[in-house]
């Protein structure tokens, strides 16, 4: 009796303290249930934010479950090692400060070089690094304002006004060449007009071209390339010429001259310039472009497609093919690089062949212009030797095809053109003759 009164109170302690932990989670578990309800209203719940429930019945409803930790125990260290640790001293060790020696006097002429080196490697210093940031500045794209005073030039450039010019004189040797009476205003309005469809063509292929052209040397400094000018300015000059010079070819002169002008213009943006990617047929396409301004000229003057105008163009025509195939051969590379396809690239040995056949064709050429009632029979005689040194170095060029045959050829072609002109000009049959060739009875 005795002893279940004394068990009786040491049961009721474990019970009390269990009752405690029940009493204390639930007094805990509104504030659980609005931690959830405030989660929720934030983020989606999931069953990790319910882990407190898990751990409420495992260490109260079940503590059979419930794992306690175990303290780890203390390493337990041999003897021998505590007789040695209790063997040593504490050792302290004192900061040894460095001495400083006295600071003896330099002479004079020793300070001085120390100085001039120490404000020479200076100024090393900094040319280094405004060199690496002036690399660093290059390299950085740069927006190019346009001014005034440079427009001029730029537009130049856009409209290759170098080829512009020899355009425009082949187009006036066409027109002095025909069989009619000169008229100054006729021919100056025909000039002018083919210069402005000249223009607008050019602009217009470097428009096209621009993603190209940056990766020639070549072509690289091109206006629209490095950005000196906006697209919407290059197609604007280019109407600007397209139009007006059309319209004065057509009004101003005749119709048929200004149809050949609208043509070369389309011929040379919409069928030259992607073929130059597409196929090597591009250079003959280039060739008819080049061959059309002479015919011009001589439709300005007579209205009319005569021989003589087939043979002028069929000059112009032959003559292209050396000049250019020995352009391309030295810039293969660049012509590579860009994409463009061409006979010197894909092509090696049709490009010389291709050159000499033309140098020769000449020749024969030069020889129809006294059948055709265009010259005397004295400028095939002249223009003979001529003829025969280009068609000399077309030979070498076909046979070395190195660098130097290619340019001496190419050179060639820049004067022999204009002199071949010259002297056909010069020997033009006079319109006194052509009239009493037509007097005469049949």
């Amino acid at each position: 009796m005795n002893a279940a009164r004394c068990c009786g109170p040491a049961r009721a302690v474990p019970g009390l303290f269990v009752w405690h932990l029940q009493k204390r989670a639930i007094q805990h578990m509104p504030c659980k249930l609005i931690q959830i309800c405030r989660l929720a209203s934030k983020r989606w719940i999931t069953f990790q934010h319910f882990s407190f429930l898990k751990r409420m019945y495992v260490t109260q409803c079940n503590k059979s479950l419930y794992q306690q930790a175990k303290p780890k125990p203390d390493p337990v260290a041999p003897p021998f090692q505590e007789r040695q640790h209790l063997g040593h001293e504490k050792t302290v060790i004192h900061k040894i400060k460095p001495v400083l020696l006295p600071c003896l006097p330099l002479p004079e002429a020793s300070k001085g070089a120390e100085f001039s080196k120490a404000k020479l490697a200076a100024e090393i210093e900094d040319s280094a690094t405004s060199r690496i940031e002036e690399s660093k500045e290059e390299k950085q794209w740069k927006e190019m304002k346009l001014q005034l005073d440079d427009l001029p030039g730029i537009l130049a450039r856009l409209s290759k006004i170098k080829l512009t010019a020899l355009v425009v004189s082949t187009a006036s040797a066409g027109f002095a060449m025909a069989p009619v009476p000169f008229d100054f205003t006729c021919f100056l309005l025909a000039s002018v007009g083919t210069g402005l469809a000249s223009c607008a063509a050019n602009s217009i292929n470097q428009f096209f071209e621009v993603p190209f052209d940056s990766n020639m040397n070549r072509t690289k400094n091109r206006p629209l390339v490095r950005g000196q000018i906006s697209p919407l300015l290059a197609v604007s000059f280019a109407a600007s010429c397209a139009i007006p010079g059309i319209t004065l070819l057509t009004l101003g002169v005749n119709s048929l001259t200004g149809a050949l002008g609208a043509f070369n213009i389309f011929l040379y943006t919409c069928c030259y310039t992607p073929m130059k990617r597409m196929s090597i047929a591009n250079t003959w396409v280039g060739a008819v472009v080049g061959a059309i301004p002479p015919i011009m000229g001589w439709t300005a003057a007579t209205g009319s497609l005569d021989p003589g105008a087939l043979l002028l163009g069929g000059i112009l025509y032959s003559w292209q093919f050396p000049h250019f195939n020995a352009l391309s051969w030295n810039l293969r590379e660049d012509y590579s690089r860009g994409g463009y396809c061409m006979m010197s690239v894909t092509h090696p040995a049709m490009c010389r062949r291709v050159a000499l056949r033309h140098c020769l064709a000449l020749i024969g050429l030069s020889t129809m212009a006294p059948v055709l009632d265009v010259t005397t029979w004295t400028f095939p005689v002249i223009s003979l030797p001529i003829n025969l040194y280009i068609s000399y170095l077309g030979f070498r060029f076909y046979r070395d095809a190195d660098r130097s045959s290619s340019r001496s050829l190419f050179f060639c072609s820049l004067w022999h053109l204009p002199m071949l002109l010259l002297l056909m000009l010069t020997f033009k049959k006079s319109q006194i003759e052509n009239d009493n060739k037509g007097k005469l009875p049949s």
